[in-house]
């Protein structure tokens, strides 16, 4: 990739972000399934419980550390998350590049999500409410956080987002979705210049990296350590708290048991590339990391954070930069995808 393949911008044009952001999932806290969302009711969709102190710590060392990028989501902790990243912020807003989600509804008492809104009206809403958890006066770029809407909708969406960009809250917007169609949609307008998916070694997208190229769009990539997975902490015995969503894993998660296991079949595909995502010295998650930047130019990994220690790990990931092209090509073959 060159010398420059860390410098990742936001589109042809856009800001330099770097090459890697923080994902703030799981600094939100717990949060749950409530009556009207698709999951069923009760579930659990955080990463359990979180020490707001820690997390502050986490996302200043971030900031010192040079990261610029922090992703978030209103659903995150129903509001929780944006809060906690709005104080940690707070006198640094002009160092950092502030993306957060919108689409699905919630009751902050209760911490459950209740279902999804994408009408003009709540879009409005729901970016004025994401401001004032901030503490600022724009975001940097606003996602849609429903990845199936349907296509009819979107159009009416995207015009929404226009106005709020015209109005000066936001400044750019995304969808944050895995299917490539839905994302053209998006990334044809003049204010979109990111999408948003899954990424990791485990879970290749060609067709969402082929419409980064394509529009010479930013692709933030989430769940890039498969949900800590790939950090390498986890085995056959490893128990989560019941409001961790890894302990009662949704069909999109497949790599952990219920109770918050490894599960064997994901951790036999692990140790056969182990020596190649650990090689010149690197953790398992910096190995991970590296992947995705040799998978395509247009990736900024965003994994998600809690402690100060997964900061310094993961940004450390950037002194080893990407995975040799031939290294590449021994992954793909070990795990049965050459």
């Amino acid at each position: 990739m060159g010398e420059n393949w860390s410098k990742r911008c936001l589109g042809k044009q856009g800001p330099e972000l770097g090459p890697i952001g923080i994902g703030t999932w799981a600094i939100g806290g717990p949060f749950f399934s409530g009556e009207g969302c698709h999951y069923p009711t009760g579930a659990p969709l955080g990463y359990g419980e979180v020490n707001d102190k820690d997390s502050i710590r986490a996302l200043h060392c971030a900031i010192d550390l040079g990261a610029r990028l922090f992703d978030t989501a209103d659903a995150y902790g129903t509001g929780h998350g944006e809060r906690i990243l709005g104080e940690a912020t707070k006198g640094k807003r002009d160092q950092v590049f502030i993306a957060t989600k919108f689409g699905n509804t919630y009751d902050e008492a209760t911490r459950t999500l209740t279902g999804v809104d994408v009408s003009p009206t709540y879009v409005r809403e729901a970016c004025e409410a994401s401001l004032r958890r901030l503490q600022s006066e724009w975001i940097d770029l606003y996602q849609l956080h429903v990845g199936d809407l349907a296509l009819d909708q979107a159009d009416a969406v995207a015009d929404a987002l226009d106005g709020l960009c015209d109005d000066g809250l936001i400044r750019s917007y995304a969808w944050s979705t895995d299917d490539p169609e839905r994302a053209a949609l998006f990334c044809r307008r003049k204010n979109v210049s990111a999408v948003q998916f899954d990424l990791n070694v485990f879970s290749d997208a060609p067709g969402m990296l082929e419409t980064c190229a394509a529009y010479d769009c930013a692709g933030l990539t989430r769940v890039p350590l498969a949900m800590g997975f790939l950090s390498g902490k986890f085995t056959a015995d490893s128990r989560l708290s019941d409001t961790d969503v890894r302990a009662t894993p949704p069909t999109w998660l497949p790599y952990f048991e219920t109770g918050g296991g490894a599960k064997a079949e994901w951790q036999a595909r692990l140790d056969a590339i182990r020596e190649i995502l650990t090689s010149e010295g690197r953790t398992l998650a910096q190995g991970a990391l590296a992947w995705i930047w040799a998978r395509s130019e247009h990736t900024i990994p965003i994994p998600g954070v809690r402690t100060v220690a997964q900061v310094e790990e993961n940004l450390g990931a950037i002194d080893f930069g990407p995975l040799r092209e031939g290294q590449m090509r021994e992954i793909e073959g070990l795990l049965g995808r050459a």
